[in-house]
């Protein structure tokens, strides 16, 4: 498992030092094992059992089969390193453009901050434009979607989400955060068909693999199970390896992960005064009128339900930096909180990079990773009421 990955960090390393030039040969890592899953796909290999690369099967599901094949023939059949760096380039520009519409229309973040998000992370930059991983796609895919769920187009929104999550699983950290917001905006029968719209992609795309060998294609492709090595984890360097890969520290994760998701539905994200069954109800029945959700609640929600994921990731490897790169900003911005200043919220920001910037991991870059994310919550918890003020008066009215 990712077995060309040292030697061509060395390339790297060496190049950096001024040891020899640096071709785009020895910047990508999973590129060319990308193109070889690819190419067996289109010489007619649709049992995902039987796909692999240099660094492994192939485990993503098929709208990145679809998408990276239509880059295998833009670049010479998966050759031209350079035209597929170009092409990743541009879709750095689109991620830049869809996070700055979603940031323009919460109004949250001051103007200075997007300065350190274009030009302050090395690590972004490289996982984008250099590294040439399928993470970027999936993300840009996902701010698609969500700039569509703040035009109030849930269907299309939903669309590209299913989407994003066919190219990488690691979208499915924003489902709690979207299923919230579908019953919210339409309760339980409402948000049905908008859910069916995510299943039904995932059954078109992946039909030619479902039909060859079902099991297999789940069981690769949407693996929940799949064991990290220790020695790419960002997150728990500073934990002894046979921690890491026990079974109950990851059933502690997922224990911890689901709890802290429940609290922010009960009492963050919930704030009518009803009881959260009340969600499943169609809008006009609720006892509290509906009201039309805010950009702010819509961001809000997706953001924090990523977050949360993060935090209690089983391991976190370099590229996946940008699962939550551009959300960091809005999320340290968004809520009030005096005792977090301007200056203290960019030296989060700095240590987070600086975090993701050390290579290999050490068991500080892993605590202060885990410090900054544990301050990014509470500063979540504590910087949102549980009710809003016209709720509450109202009560007290009665």
């Amino acid at each position: 498992m990712k077995t060309g990955y040292p030697h061509r960090r060395l390339a790297w390393w060496d190049a950096r030092r001024g040891k020899r030039n640096l071709s785009a040969e020895d910047t990508e890592i999973d590129w060319k094992a990308y193109m070889a899953q690819v190419e067996g796909v289109i010489n007619g290999t649709y049992d995902y059992t039987q796909l692999q690369g240099d660094t492994g099967p192939l485990v993503y599901p098929a709208g990145f089969v679809y998408i990276f094949m239509g880059l295998y023939y833009a670049t010479g059949r998966g050759t031209d390193i350079r035209m597929a760096q170009n092409i990743f380039a541009v879709l750095y520009l689109a991620t830049l453009l869809l996070v700055f519409l979603i940031y323009h229309q919460t109004c949250k973040v001051p103007p200075f901050v997007f300065f350190f998000m274009c030009c302050a992370s090395y690590r972004v930059h490289s996982i984008f434009v250099l590294r040439l991983f399928n993470d970027p796609v999936a993300m840009v895919l996902l701010f698609l979607s969500i700039n569509l769920l703040l035009a109030q187009r849930w269907g299309w929104g939903c669309c590209f989400f299913s989407l994003a999550v066919s190219v990488k699983m690691n979208v499915l950290l924003f489902a709690p955060g979207l299923l919230f917001l579908l019953l919210t905006q339409f309760g339980f029968r409402g948000a049905l068909p908008k859910l069916g719209i995510c299943a039904g992609l995932q059954v078109v795309l992946g039909l030619p693999f479902l039909l060859e060998n079902p099991i297999g294609y789940l069981s690769r492709s949407f693996d929940l199970g799949r064991q990290f090595l220790f020695r790419w984890t960002v997150n728990w360097r500073f934990l002894p390896e046979a921690l890491f890969l026990h079974r109950a520290f990851h059933l502690a994760l997922l224990a911890a992960h689901l709890t802290l998701l429940l609290l922010f539905a009960l009492c963050r994200w919930h704030r009518t005064g009803e009881s959260i069954l009340s969600l499943l109800r169609d809008p006009s029945k609720r006892k509290v009128p509906p009201q039309p959700l805010t950009p702010n609640q819509i961001v809000s929600t997706l953001f924090t339900s990523n977050f949360i994921g993060i935090c209690f990731s089983r391991s976190l490897h370099y590229q996946f930096y940008v699962w939550y790169f551009h959300t960091l900003p809005y999320l340290l911005w968004a809520t009030p909180a005096r005792w977090l200043t301007h200056l203290l919220r960019l030296l989060v920001l700095g240590l987070i990079e600086l975090s993701w910037n050390t290579y290999p991991s050490t068991s500080c870059s892993s605590a202060a990773l885990h410090v900054c994310h544990a301050v990014i919550l509470l500063q979540l918890w504590l910087g949102l009421q549980p009710f809003p003020k016209s709720t509450q008066h109202s009560k007290k009215a009665h």
